[in-house]
C-alpha cells in the first residue's frame, strides 16, 4: 500500500487517503483523465514525494496495467481506438474508482457518431474528424513526463498501445528550439514553455519582465547594417518590427567582438548592460581618516624604562594608513552624505585597530594565511546565514528555526547590563564603570535571540559591537542590542522575505534586499527606509556596502551586479557576465575593485571605475557562498558549496591589466584564462560547504559553515 498526498492546483483538491496502486491518481472529477485536471498544460499538478522515494517527483501511481485501461479510454475520446475495442474498455473491473467517479458525473465517455457511423467503413477518417485535441495533448503530456524521468520502456509501450506515430512525442513551442539557445537561458525557456493559456501569462513574471523591459543587444556597426540589409532584401518586416519594439540594440564602433568576449559579458536575465549605463562618475576612492594618536605601546615603554634611552620604533608599511593620510582624488568629499561622529569608544576602537595593525602579516603568494574554520555541527536547525564582528570576538548565525544565536569567540563570556535598579547603584563616576554595569549572574558562552517568525537569511553586526541585525522570511529586519540581547527595533518595509542585509563601514546606516527586488536603505534611528533603489528583475540575494558608504552594490537573480549611489538613489553601474544568481558580493579594501560570486561557480572581478569586467576566476564546482579581501588586498578568499576554500593572487590579478583596455570605444576587453595562474591554494573540508568568511585584523582567515554529515 503507498501513501499518496496529491494537490491539483486548479480544483485545490486535497487527497491523502492510502490507496492501492489503481487509485493513487483518481481525485479529480472534472474529465475523464489519468490524472489531474490540469495536464493539459503539464505543470499545475503538485505533488509530494512517496514515502521512501527518491527526489522524482511523480504526477500519478499506477501499474502498467491500470495504465493501459487508462490510455485506452483517453484513446476512445480522441479517436484513436474503434468501436469493437471501446466495448472491451467497458468491460473492465467497475469497482474501479476512477471509472466509479466518472459515472457518477454523468461523464461516461462513448463513440461520437461520426466514429460508430465508420465502424464498418472508413472509420479512419470519421474518427479523425472526430478526435478530440485536449485529450490528446493530455495523452501526449503523460508520455513527455515519463521520457523526462528516463521510463524509456514505458513510453514505447504506452505510445504503441495508444497507437501514436514515433514523431508525436517531438517538442512543440519553447522547447523545439532551447537546443538553438545558449545553456544559462535554459531555465528561462523551461518557465516559457510550461505557458500554454493566456491565463498564464497573465501572473507570470518571467514574462512580465520581458514584455516590460528591453533586452539589451550590443552589437558592432558593420554587423547591424548587415542584419539590417538581410532583413529588408528578404522583406522580413515581421521580424523587424519586433527587434525594434523587443530589442535595444546598443551599436558600437569598431572592430566585432569575437564569441568569447560576448560570452563572457552574456547571461543576464535583460541581456548585457548599456554603455551609457557605466559611463557616470564614481568616487570609489577612500574617506579621509581622522587623526588619532597612537599612545605608546606597553612593550616600547618597558624597554625605555629598561634602556633609559626612547627605542626608536621601524615604521611599518601599512597601504592602508598611508593611504588614508593622503586626501584620495577619487574620494568623495567628507560631507557628501551625513556619516555619524566617532564617540570616544569608537576612537578607542580605531587605536586598537591601528595598533593590530602595526602586527599585521604581510601575505602575498609566498605567505599564503593561515585557515581557521568553524563548524557547526549538529545544526539541525538549518544554518542559513554567518558573520563575524571586525575584531573577530564574535560570531552569529542564523537559522531556519527563526533564532539568531551569538557566541563569544574570545574567553571573555558574553553578559548583560544590570537592571534599573541596580544600575543606579553604581558610581558613573569610577574608571571602570563600563565592567561595573555588567551582570556576571548573566554570563554564558552564546545567548539565543528570539523574535523572528521565519527562517533568518542575513546577518550583520555593527562596527561597534553594540548591535546587530537580521533580516527573515518573515518581511522585518530585526536590530538587536548586544548589552541587553534584546531586539529594540523591527524594521517593516518589504513585503517578502528579505535575503540580505548589512551595516554600513561607519554606522548608523544599513541596507536590505529581498523578494520584492527593491533595496531599502535604513537608518537605525528612522522606523522607515531613507532610499529604495528599484531595478532589478528579479530577488536581490545580497548587498553590499563600499569602503566609503557612499555607494551600495547589490546582486540578483537577474544575473546583475547594480551599483546605487545612497545620495540620490541613482543606478550607477550595472554588471553582466553571470550565468546564474548572484550570492555574494565584496569590495577591495581600495574600494577600487569589487568581486562577486554565484551559482555558475564563477568568482568574477569587475574594475569600478570604468565599469568593467577585468577578471574570471575558475576552479569551483559549485555556488560560491563568500568572497572575502584579505586586509591589505593582496589575497582573495573564496568559498562554495563545493566544501572548498579557495585562495586567488588578488594582485596580480589587478596588476596585469593594460589601462589601454580600458579606454577601448567598444566597453569590453579581452580577458585572460589565467584561473590557474592566479590560484594560490584549494582547502577541503570534510564535508561542510563554505558560507562565510573572514580575515582577522592579523590577516588569520576564519570560516564557517554547517558540517552535513
Amino acid at each position: 500500500m503507498a501513501y499518496v498526498r496529491t494537490t491539483c492546483a486548479k480544483c485545490n483538491v486535497f487527497d491523502k487517503k492510502c490507496t492501492n496502486n489503481q487509485q493513487a491518481s483518481l481525485h479529480c472529477r472534472r474529465r475523464r483523465r489519468a490524472f489531474c485536471c490540469a495536464l493539459d498544460d503539464a505543470s499545475s499538478v503538485r505533488t509530494n514525494r512517496v514515502a521512501g522515494s527518491c527526489a522524482v517527483r511523480v504526477l500519478f501511481f499506477f501499474n502498467l496495467a491500470h495504465a493501459h485501461f487508462i490510455l485506452k479510454m483517453a484513446a476512445v475520446q480522441g479517436g484513436l481506438v474503434d468501436a469493437n475495442e471501446e466495448k472491451d474498455i467497458k468491460s473492465e473491473p467497475a469497482n474501479d474508482t476512477w471509472a466509479n467517479n466518472n459515472a457518477n458525473d454523468g461523464r461516461l465517455p462513448s463513440a461520437s457518431p461520426g466514429a460508430s457511423a465508420a465502424a464498418g467503413g472508413n472509420k479512419t477518417a470519421a474518427v479523425a474528424a472526430a478526435a478530440a485535441p485536449e485529450d490528446q495533448q493530455t495523452l501526449l503530456a503523460v508520455l513527455q513526463f515519463l521520457r523526462k524521468n528516463k521510463l524509456t520502456e514505458s513510453v514505447e509501450i504506452l505510445r504503441r498501445e495508444a497507437g501514436l506515430p514515433e514523431d508525436s512525442l517531438e517538442s512543440k513551442g519553447a522547447d523545439s528550439f532551447c537546443g538553438d539557445q545558449e545553456c544559462y537561458y535554459g531555465d528561462d525557456l523551461r518557465i516559457l514553455s510550461s505557458l500554454s493559456k493566456r491565463e498564464h501569462m497573465r501572473g507570470n513574471e518571467t514574462l512580465l519582465d520581458f514584455r516590460t523591459s528591453k533586452f539589451v543587444l550590443r552589437i558592432s556597426r558593420d554587423s547591424y547594417q548587415l542584419l539590417k540589409r538581410h532583413l529588408q532584401e528578404r522583406q522580413n518586416n515581421q521580424i523587424w518590427n519586433i527587434i525594434q519594439e523587443h530589442l535595444y540594440i546598443d551599436i558600437f564602433d569598431g572592430i566585432p567582438r569575437s564569441k568569447g568576449q560576448i560570452d563572457a559579458m552574456s547571461g543576464s536575465l535583460a541581456g548585457e548592460a548599456k554603455r551609457e549605463a557605466n559611463k557616470a562618475k564614481v568616487y570609489y576612492g577612500l574617506l579621509k581618516e581622522p587623526e588619532i594618536e597612537l599612545p605608546l605601546d606597553d612593550e616600547d615603554e618597558e624597554a625605555e624604562n629598561e634602556e633609559g634611552k626612547p627605542k626608536k620604533k621601524k615604521p611599518k608599511k601599512d597601504s592602508m594608513g598611508s593611504k588614508s593620510k593622503k586626501q584620495d582624488p577619487n574620494a568623495p568629499a567628507q560631507t557628501r552624505i551625513p556619516l555619524p561622529e566617532l564617540k570616544d569608544s569608537d576612537k578607542l576602537d580605531k587605536i586598537m585597530y591601528m595598533k593590530e595593525a602595526t602586527k599585521k602579516i604581510r601575505l602575498g603568494p609566498d605567505n599564503l594565511p593561515s585557515i581557521c574554520f568553524y563548524s557547526f555541527l549538529n545544526a539541525y536547525q538549518g544554518l542559513t546565514a554567518v558573520d563575524f564582528t571586525d575584531d573577530s570576538s564574535l560570531i552569529a548565525g542564523g537559522f531556519a528555526d527563526s533564532t539568531v544565536r551569538v557566541w563569544s569567540v574570545t574567553p571573555k563570556k558574553l553578559r548583560k547590563v544590570k537592571s534599573a535598579a541596580d544600575l543606579n547603584l553604581i558610581d558613573k563616576e569610577s574608571d571602570d564603570v563600563l565592567e561595573r554595569i555588567m551582570d556576571e549572574k548573566t554570563a554564558s558562552e552564546s545567548k539565543i535571540l528570539h523574535g523572528h517568525s521565519g527562517p533568518v537569511y542575513g546577518i550583520s553586526f555593527s562596527p561597534d559591537r553594540n548591535y546587530l541585525l537580521s533580516s527573515s522570511e518573515d518581511g522585518t529586519i530585526r536590530l538587536w542590542s548586544l548589552l541587553t540581547f534584546t531586539c529594540l527595533v523591527g524594521y517593516k518595509g518589504h513585503n517578502y522575505p528579505v535575503w540580505d542585509t548589512q551595516f554600513s563601514p561607519h554606522g548608523y546606516y544599513f541596507i536590505s534586499g529581498g523578494h520584492d527586488r527593491v533595496a531599502r536603505l535604513w537608518a537605525t534611528d528612522h522606523y522607515q527606509p531613507l532610499r529604495m533603489f528599484s531595478g532589478h528583475l528579479a530577488d536581490i540575494t545580497c548587498t553590499r556596502f563600499h569602503p566609503n558608504s557612499n555607494y551600495v552594490a547589490t546582486g540578483s537573480s537577474d544575473r546583475t551586479i547594480r551599483l546605487w549611489d545612497v545620495l540620490n538613489g541613482n543606478c550607477v553601474r550595472i554588471f553582466t557576465g553571470h550565468k546564474g544568481p548572484i550570492h555574494t558580493l565584496a569590495f577591495s579594501p581600495n574600494g577600487k575593485f569589487l568581486a562577486s560570486g554565484a551559482t555558475d561557480g564563477r568568482v568574477l572581478l569587475w574594475d569600478i571605475g570604468h565599469g568593467l569586467m577585468i577578471g574570471e576566476l575558475k576552479g569551483h564546482t559549485d555556488t560560491v557562498y563568500s568572497l572575502r579581501f584579505s586586509r591589505d588586498g593582496e589575497i582573495l578568499a573564496s568559498g562554495s558549496m563545493d566544501n572548498t576554500v579557495r585562495l586567488w593572487d588578488a594582485t596580480k590579478a589587478f596588476d596585469d591589466l593594460e589601462t589601454d583596455d580600458f579606454t577601448a570605444a567598444t566597453g569590453h576587453i579581452h580577458l585572460q584564462d589565467n584561473s590557474q595562474e592566479l590560484l594560490l591554494g584549494t582547502y577541503m573540508t570534510k564535508s561542510t560547504p563554505v558560507i562565510h568568511l573572514h580575515f582577522t585584523r592579523r590577516n588569520l582567515l576564519l570560516a564557517a559553515g554547517a558540517y552535513n554529515p
